[in-house]
């Protein structure tokens, strides 16, 4: 789902930073009051192992890309903040080192998957947080939800943005981008990260447990 450099309209990216800032801020608010001996180690161990799913993407025509993203699973354990900034650091660090998702596009991905997919796990797990499958339905919706603004971006910069009839930044409709994206991610890779949500947050419970 990582959006690169040149796919959205200047206008686009002022508007998604103009966003995500303020969002940061209160993020990191929440974050330092959260960061403590016993919770460092475990946000920063899943921070870790969103990196790593994240890695694991596979192109999309009509897309960008598809992949799990971790951020529902961190959101069930600390709140959707410390989801949204953990994410949103990951993210940060693929565009800088790797040149996974772009510098101009860090506001539209971390809104995106970071955001988006923390909040709405989150509120899908409360909502159905005496069910056994609500962790699944909540790593299910959040990343499903993330690449449904995904496409929404991409989807609109060729209905505002032409020149002669051809599109300026990325070249496919809003029904290309939602098909591509949405569907690949409801039908496979929300599977995915539903699954690897619910395997986790088990193995934490039970660990808890012992403990």
């Amino acid at each position: 789902m990582h959006i690169p450099d040149g796919y959205l309209s200047p206008q686009t990216v002022i508007a998604t930073y103009a966003l995500s800032i303020p969002l940061w801020v209160v993020g990191f608010k929440k974050l330092k009051a959260t960061l403590n001996e016993e919770t460092l180690p475990l946000i920063g161990a899943l921070s870790a192992l969103s990196f790593i799913v994240m890695m694991f993407n596979i192109p999309i025509p009509g897309g960008t890309s598809g992949h799990a993203v971790g951020a529902v699973l961190i959101a069930m354990l600390f709140g959707p903040w410390i989801g949204f900034i953990s994410v949103s650091l990951v993210l940060l660090i693929q565009a800088l080192v790797f040149g996974d998702g772009g510098i101009s596009t860090f506001g539209a991905n971390a809104f995106s998957m970071a955001f988006v997919g923390s909040f709405v796990g989150y509120y899908t797990f409360k909502a159905l947080q005496k069910y056994k499958f609500a962790p699944f339905i909540a790593g299910w919706s959040g990343v499903v939800a993330s690449s449904f603004f995904i496409a929404l971006l991409l989807g609109v910069q060729p209905m505002l943005f032409m020149e002669d009839g051809k599109p300026l930044y990325f070249p496919f409709d809003l029904q290309t981008t939602m098909v591509a994206l949405v569907g690949s991610h409801a039908l496979f890779f929300g599977i995915v990260e539903g699954i690897f949500t619910a395997v986790v947050y088990k193995f934490l419970q039970k660990r808890e447990a012992l403990v």
